[in-house]
């Protein structure tokens, strides 16, 4: 029975949803507790009552709560309570109203602790506990402080190493940086006892030991620095560190390991990116310096092997060793033999290659060519070769010589004049050249003396000593000495030139043709052979040989301005104006400053009447000789043929501006004012008329003064007036002659040599001898006789 009514109790409390229910499956979803209702509580007069007045708020928590304040709930026999109203009238919380439970609510609210039940105050931040007690102040004897105060060392002991690296003073940038590396050292272990190994700093400990290598390499302690870059290079936990390779091989090219240098270069190039252009461009730069400098070892290398090449010659066995007459006969007999002959040969053949390997290294295996010859002079000092080193020092002196330092050239010169007699002769040989170049003839004829008295067979002595007797102008005995000079070397192509510009000076035109044609089989493409031979056959008036000659000189050389005016003076002469005008040009184009190209230029447009183009020659040369008046008076007078009379009358105006004592330029300004009826022809009448009678009163003077002097007087001055008058006309046919003309053969001065040739130590000018050219008087003169024409007699002039 009990379980029976248990079942049916149960049963009532089960309530079935209604069948709607299975056929609507989202109803409920707009159903709402009307608690939750606010579209009303404008109507609601006890809601506006409680937000108007303090009805309805919660009323203050006591500390005992009145038995009476709430009703407690009456249990039913399944857990069901009923809640009464609270004394607010609100329901309890998990109370049943109207079939719906009040949610619950938390036990305690925020802020509130159970000491609110006690009467504490409110205080959610908890304020009235007073302020926080003070950190805890770190020790300084910690391990992490120890560790930081030592890396703070450590940085500023790399900072002044790198300043005082920076003010120059390297023995003190090495120990801070030593000092650095030893605090660092420790740094390490103290923080592998504190943390992991990984917590270690590594770009401090980078940057320690690049700085020690570095420092070690600037202070020339290359083993200390190649190890320091071991260690960053094999530590693979610094990264980048193969760049340091490069470093490496830089200590290595100073070291002269150029094999190492080269390897390490090429191994950093590898560890370089490809972005990184730059760098890889400078290390190819130093890859490619370190190759030559190995190639100046492997030369040096050579050399010294070269020099240690056994000859297997005794001279001690041509050298009588007694007065043994049989023993002499023996000695005799093999000292010029066919054996002796040869040793000769291989040992002058051994003396060329020695001397030529040494003129070629020696300026490129140092920094300087004295350098370079100094090094090889020491070796050969120490060789089998030693009498080489003397002749290894004339080279040294001609190569200064053609750098054009003489004053270098002449201190070694006079050192090695003080030696023996071979030595002696090339040296003074060489001076004497210097000294005849600089003008300096009493010094090089002293000199000559000197190498011709140490060896009367040289013939670079025996050729500067001509020249200083020709420079004397004594061509005879100049001609002697250079005779000798050819018997003893015949193929002495300075002595052979000097004696033909000789027999030219003493007008034996046929022998000194000889000796250039002579010279010419020899030298084929010689510029200033072929000139001479030109020159001579214009002196023997043979003027369709010189040009051919010329010819040849000009497919030489195309450009030279001299010798194109001489081939249009020579066409000019013959009359054929067209190849006149063409060369005269030709040379004007290369050489726009020889006034006597542009005087005849000028004078060709004036007899042609291309009176413009004449203009433009004149105004040249009135700005190549301002002081020239001729020049304005042309360029006036070209203005005037061409009808253009305003322009003319300003340039006499301003040649009369410049020229105020002028009377051929006041006699065309009245003319020219006269016929333009300008007032100012009156006044330039009377400058006129005062110039002429100035003139007239100085010529007067000068008579007078003439016949009051001897007879033998006037015939001294008159002989001094004609020795005047040869020696201007020698002077302005110098002044003819421009430099380029004068590096061709034609000045008084005869071809320098030097040196002699069995050690190969002359020196040799490049500019060839020189003669002076004479010039005919081919080419129309201008001057104030051109204006005869135009000549003004008294009658025209105003009064």
């Amino acid at each position: 029975m009990k379980f029976t009514n248990t079942k049916v109790q149960m049963m009532q409390n089960v309530h079935l949803a209604p069948e709607t229910d299975e056929d609507d499956l989202y109803s409920g979803y707009n159903d709402y507790n009307p608690i939750y209702d606010i579209e009303e509580l404008e109507n609601d007069a006890a809601f506006q009552q409680a937000v108007r007045t303090s009805h309805g708020r919660r009323p203050p928590i006591t500390a005992k709560i009145s038995s009476t304040a709430v009703t407690r709930p009456i249990a039913t026999g399944y857990g069901s309570k009923t809640s009464l109203a609270s004394s607010i009238g609100r329901p309890m919380t998990g109370a049943i109203q109207d079939g719906v439970t009040r949610p619950m609510t938390a036990v305690r609210a925020a802020g509130f602790t159970k000491a609110a039940l006690r009467g504490s105050a409110f205080d959610p931040l908890s304020q009235s506990r007073g302020p926080a007690s003070p950190l805890e102040a770190k020790k300084k004897d910690s391990p992490e402080e120890k560790i930081k105060q030592l890396e703070k060392e450590v940085n500023e002991l790399v900072e002044e190493s790198c300043i005082a690296n920076s003010c120059g003073d390297l023995k003190l940038a090495l120990e801070k940086a030593k000092d650095a590396g030893r605090k660092e050292r420790v740094l390490v272990r103290q923080r592998e006892q504190v943390t992991t190994p990984e917590n270690i700093n590594l770009d401090l400990t980078y940057s320690v030991l690049f700085n020690l290598a570095s420092q070690y390499s600037v202070n020339e302690m290359y083993a200390e620095a190649l190890n320091t870059y071991q260690v960053i290079v094999k530590n693979k936990m610094f990264s980048n560190a193969g760049i340091l390779k490069m470093n490496m091989g830089n200590i290595y090219l100073k070291q002269r390991n150029y094999s190492k240098a080269i390897k390490f270069y090429r191994m950093a190039l590898d560890q370089v990116p490809s972005v990184n252009k730059q760098m890889r461009i400078k290390i190819m730069q130093n890859i490619g310096v370190t190759f030559i400098q190995a190639d100046r070892e492997k030369m040096k290398k050579a050399f010294q092997k070269l020099i240690t090449v056994p000859l297997e010659i005794d001279e001690d066995k041509y050298i009588s060793p007694s007065d043994d007459p049989h023993t002499n006969l023996v000695t005799e007999a093999i000292k010029n033999d066919h054996l002796r002959q040869m040793e000769r040969e291989r040992k002058a053949m051994a003396e060329k290659y020695i001397m030529t390997s040494a003129k070629l290294i020696a300026p490129v295996i140092e920094t300087s060519f004295a350098a370079g010859y100094d090094w090889c002079v020491e070796v050969v000092k120490a060789s089998q070769y030693v009498e080489l080193a003397n002749d290894l020092e004339i080279n040294k002196a001609v190569t200064y010589l053609r750098q054009k330092d003489y004053n270098q050239a002449v201190e070694i010169l006079k050192v090695l004049e003080k030696k023996d007699s071979r030595v002696k002769s090339a040296a003074a040989t060489n001076l004497s050249a210097l000294y005849y170049m600089g003008k300096d003839f009493a010094q090089a004829s002293s000199y000559a003396d000197i190498a011709v008295n140490s060896d009367r067979y040289n013939p670079a002595a025996l050729t500067n000593k001509g020249n200083t007797v020709f420079a004397n102008g004594d061509y005879e005995k100049a001609a002697e000495f250079y005779k000798e000079a050819l018997r003893n070397d015949s193929s002495c192509t300075e002595a052979l030139y000097n004696i033909g510009l000789t027999y030219e000076k003493l007008n034996r035109l046929d022998e000194a043709l000889d000796c250039f044609l002579k010279l010419h089989a020899i030298l084929r493409n010689s510029a200033e052979v072929l000139y001479q031979i030109a020159n001579i056959y214009e002196l023997m008036e043979n003027p369709s040989q010189a040009i051919e000659w010329l010819m040849q000189v000009v497919s030489v050389i195309p450009t030279d301005p001299q010798v194109l005016s001489k081939l249009g003076e020579l066409y000019d002469r013959e009359g054929d104006k067209s190849q006149a005008f063409q060369y005269y040009y030709e040379s004007y184009r290369y050489f726009p400053c020889n006034i006597e190209v542009i005087e005849w230029l000028g004078a060709y447009y004036i007899d042609t009447q291309f009176w413009e183009k004449a203009i433009q020659y004149f105004e040249r040369a009135s700005l190549i000789q301002p002081t020239q008046v001729k020049w304005q008076l042309m360029v006036a007078s070209c203005f005037r043929r061409s009808g253009n009379y305003q322009k003319a009358l300003d340039t006499y105006k301003d040649t009369h501006r410049k020229f105020p004592e002028n009377v051929e330029c006041l006699r065309f300004l009245v003319r020219l004012c006269t016929d333009l009826g300008l007032k100012d022809a009156q006044e330039y009448a009377r400058k006129l008329k005062r110039l002429e009678k100035m003139k007239e009163i100085r010529e007067q003077r000068i008579k007078s003064g003439r016949d009051g002097s001897g007879g033998s007087r006037g015939k001294r001055e008159g002989s001094a007036s004609g020795d005047s008058g040869q020696n201007y006309s020698a002077s302005s046919k110098g002044e003819r002659l421009s430099a380029r003309l004068r590096a061709l053969p034609g000045t008084n001065e005869p071809y320098e040599s030097s040196s002699n040739k069995e050690i190969d130590a002359s020196y040799v000018d490049p500019l060839g001898p020189q003669i002076e050219r004479p010039k005919t008087a081919a080419k129309k003169r201008i001057d104030e006789d051109d204006f005869a024409d135009e000549e003004l007699g008294d009658d025209l002039l105003p009064e």
